[in-house]
C-alpha cells in the first residue's frame, strides 16, 4: 500500500483493513515536502487560471471558517470507530517512509516484496516504473466516477453539476494518464448532500464499500475480473472545489425537494 503518512484514514485504517483481508507485504508512507505542495499548486493554476485560483482560494477560506470543524469531528469519530473493526498492523509488516513514492527506495521496496497488487492512496502521479511492478497492477480508489470525473474531487464536481447519479468511487488500474486506466468497479452509498459535506461523501464512497472492494481485488488477482467498458462516455479532468460551484450546489439543493440516488454499479 502507498499512502500519505499524515492521513490516518489511510495510513492506519486502510492499512488495518488490508492486513486483515489480504497478505499485506508492505506499506510506503509519503511525507510530503513543500516542493510537492507547490508543484500541485502550479498544476492547478495551469488548469484553472488566475480567476479560477481566486475562486479556489475563496472556497478554502469559506471551508475553513464554516465547514472544517464539522468535517474534522466526523474524521476523528470515523477513525476511532473503524479502528475497532480490525487489529493494529503488526510491526513485522515492513514500512518505508519516503518523500516521494517515485524514489529509487520506493521502487526497490516494491520489487523486493513482489506484490500481486499495490493499492495507491496518494495525490502523487506514479511513474510507470513504479505502477508496473505488481503482477496484476497498481490500483486506486478514485473518489469520482471515471471517465466523467477524473482527477481531484470528482464527487464534489458531480454534485455541483447536478449529476447526482454519478457520485461515487471508481476502482481503476493506473496507466500513464490521469485516472484513465481500466475500470473494474463503481461504488457508492445512499449519501445525503444536504447533511454530509463533499469531504465526508468522498471518504464514505470508499469506506462504506471496503468488503466489495476487497472482493473485486481478489477477483482481479485470480484473473476472474474484466474491465468495465466506458466507450462513448464523456471524459473530464476536474480540480479543486470552487466557491462559486459550491454556492450553486447549495442553491440547487434548496430549490429541490429531492435528488436522484446514485445508480453507479
Amino acid at each position: 500500500m502507498i499512502c500519505h503518512a499524515e492521513e490516518p484514514l489511510h495510513a492506519d485504517v486502510m492499512a488495518r483493513w488490508l492486513n486483515a483481508r489480504t497478505d499485506l507485504r508492505g506499506i510506503i508512507r509519503i511525507h510530503d515536502s513543500r516542493g510537492a505542495f507547490w508543484k500541485r499548486v502550479r498544476r492547478e493554476w495551469r488548469r484553472s487560471g488566475t480567476l479560477g485560483m481566486l475562486d479556489i482560494l475563496a472556497f478554502r477560506i469559506y471551508y475553513r471558517l464554516r465547514l472544517a470543524a464539522k468535517d474534522e469531528a466526523w474524521h476523528e469519530r470515523t477513525v476511532e470507530r473503524m479502528r475497532e473493526r480490525w487489529p493494529e498492523v503488526p510491526p513485522s509488516i515492513p514500512v518505508l517512509d519516503v518523500v516521494s513514492p517515485n524514489s529509487a527506495e520506493s521502487e526497490a521496496f516494491i520489487r523486493e516484496r513482489a506484490p500481486d497488487v499495490t493499492l495507491a492512496l496518494s495525490k502523487h502521479l506514479l511513474a510507470s516504473r513504479i505502477f508496473e511492478i505488481p503482477r496484476a497492477g497498481t490500483f486506486v480508489c478514485h473518489a469520482g466516477i471515471t471517465p466523467q470525473y477524473r482527477n481531484a474531487h470528482g464527487c464534489f464536481w458531480a454534485m455541483a453539476n447536478g449529476d447526482f447519479d454519478n457520485v461515487g468511487m471508481t476502482l481503476l488500474r493506473i496507466d500513464r494518464g490521469v485516472d484513465t486506466g481500466p475500470v473494474f468497479g463503481y461504488f457508492s452509498y445512499p449519501y445525503d448532500p444536504r447533511r454530509e459535506s463533499h469531504i465526508e461523501i468522498q471518504h464514505r464512497v470508499v469506506l462504506d464499500n471496503l468488503d466489495e472492494i476487497a472482493e473485486t481485488l481478489e477477483r482481479i488477482v485470480a484473473g476472474k475480473a474484466s474491465p468495465i467498458p466506458v466507450d462513448g462516455r464523456s471524459s473530464g479532468a476536474w480540480g479543486q472545489p470552487h466557491l462559486s460551484a459550491y454556492l450553486r450546489l447549495r442553491s440547487n439543493l434548496r430549490r429541490t425537494n429531492a435528488f436522484p440516488r446514485p445508480r453507479v454499479s
